[in-house]
């Protein structure tokens, strides 16, 4: 019962075993994933993906980090992926301050972010957002495209923050941070927040949950952030993985 929401199955952190990976992910228990890309090449690599395993879905967008001599014009280079059988989200798009650093970089960031949720709008797609150390300027121009629908992923959010994006209807997922002893804030997030807005995911290769922290980081590791879940929430694992997947099906419009 495991949707993996976020994976970066592209990355060539998986260059030696991608294959032989992906093809044992459901016989370990995987049944979906989404793959957001960062820029074309990668959300066309995502798009492969999808077309060769029938598990993985993708997402395609323009990351923060990634939007080194990218023009606006170019978002419509990004609009036939977009409209793929198995695209399900604008994404990965957002704000970070953490290593976009120029307040010129910061101002194209956020024209470029503003005009992905456009984009989403449009499109009438789910929209997945990176926030690092943005949170004011992320929420204040999601909180300005009220159309949008999308997912704070790797979410970093403050509770109040958090409070105001569930109101907005939106939904927040959590890595494998969320089981690092010096985890604070979102585990506090996810003691009051509502099951029917949490989603789980690896942001593989990164972010491996304990006891794999610094490792290379797959899918079939969700049922360890699952468990600090269901610890926070009273919840068995299994409940807590079937909520998720029901979450991310509904989320993302897969049947």
């Amino acid at each position: 019962m495991i949707f993996d929401t976020h994976a970066h199955y592209y990355d060539d952190a998986f260059d030696a075993d991608r294959d032989a990976l992906l093809a044992q992910l459901p016989e370990r228990g995987v049944d979906l994933v989404v793959c957001p890309g960062c820029d074309l090449e990668s959300s066309r690599q995502s798009m492969d993906l999808a077309e060769r395993y029938d598990y993985l879905y993708f997402a395609a967008g323009f990351h923060p980090e990634n939007l080194e001599g990218v023009t606006l014009e170019q978002l419509d280079e990004i609009r036939p992926l977009l409209a793929h059988k198995k695209c399900v989200a604008v994404g990965e798009v957002g704000l970070d301050y953490y290593w976009v650093k120029t307040p010129e970089d910061r101002a194209g960031s956020r024209d470029f972010f503003d005009a992905q949720l456009s984009l989403a709008e449009e499109l009438k797609l789910p929209v997945i957002v990176h926030d690092r150390d943005a949170h004011r300027d992320c929420m204040d121009i999601v909180k300005a495209h009220p159309n949008a629908r999308g997912v704070f992923h790797c979410c970093a959010l403050g509770p109040e923050d958090a409070k105001r994006a569930v109101e907005w209807g939106w939904m927040l997922s959590f890595t494998g941070n969320i089981t690092f002893k010096n985890a604070r804030r979102a585990p506090e997030v996810i003691r009051w927040m509502p099951l029917d807005r949490l989603m789980l995911e690896t942001d593989a290769p990164y972010m491996a949950p304990e006891p794999y922290r610094g490792r290379r980081c797959d899918s079939s590791l969700i049922p360890l952030m699952a468990q600090t879940v269901a610890q926070l929430k009273g919840l068995t694992c299994e409940e807590v993985l079937g909520i998720t997947l029901e979450n991310g099906k509904r989320f993302f419009g897969i049947g």
